[in-house]
């Protein structure tokens, strides 16, 4: 076969092309429903219905909190709200980040840790949006999510810095520039909540590649070490 014929997905790690389609897959059914094709006129309510019974609310998790109850329906927000989207283009740009930074983490990382990684940063990114804000708007979208895969990207990168000898900051260039857009974007909205919950995706997903990537904290000891 022609290899200028091959499909492209076939050069992307399975596991990343399996969570692109189910968010896609997603968009386009509420796409669908938002037109009428899909549910009736009832349909035109499924993604604020979605939102509403999948996302996360400060008002939820600070009473639960404070109650100190954890219903298993309240805690399944945690990973069903990374699914879930504002509308076409937030769906697409966290689907293209998927597909980019998620191919160079997937060929690096187990696929199970990708999905670690994935889920744990949104979990992660979940709890510092509802404990460092407070913040009036549902949290949702897979952004916490794909900064945890920058994070863990982040950390191929500076433990390849560190095997050549390079200086390790130079890895964090994405997120620096990442950050400042959206910071910027976080005063013009006056919301800070997204800029919280991305961050604590971000550490997350760097902390957790410690752990999950392959040889785990050893490898990394004996790679700095032959430095």
């Amino acid at each position: 076969m022609d290899k200028h014929s091959v499909s492209p997905f076939n050069a992307l790690p399975p596991v990343v092309v399996a969570l692109a389609v189910v968010i896609a897959g997603l968009e386009l059914m509420f796409q669908a429903a938002t037109a009428g094709v899909l549910g009736g006129q009832g349909g035109v309510g499924w993604r604020l219905n979605a939102i509403r019974d999948y996302g996360i609310f400060d008002e939820i998790g600070r009473f639960m909190w404070v109650n100190n109850v954890w219903p298993a329906s309240e805690l399944l927000r945690l990973v069903t709200y990374p699914l879930i989207h504002t509308g076409f283009a937030h769906a697409a740009f966290v689907v293209v980040f998927i597909l980019a930074i998620g191919k160079m983490v997937a060929e690096v990382f187990s696929p199970l840790a990708f999905v670690a990684l994935f889920l744990g940063s949104a979990i992660v990114g979940a709890l510092g949006f509802v404990t460092l804000m407070n913040s009036p708007y549902p949290l949702v979208g897979g952004y916490p999510g794909v900064y945890g895969l920058i994070g863990a990207f982040t950390f191929i990168l500076w433990t390849r810095e560190h095997l050549r000898g390079g200086p390790g900051y130079r890895a964090f260039g994405l997120i620096g520039a990442l950050l400042a857009i959206q910071l910027l974007f976080g005063v013009i909205q006056g919301e800070f909540g997204n800029v919280a919950a991305d961050l604590s995706g971000f550490v997350a997903g760097f902390t957790m590649s410690f752990v999950v990537s392959p040889g785990g904290w050893r490898r990394v000891l004996d790679k700095l070490r032959l430095r």
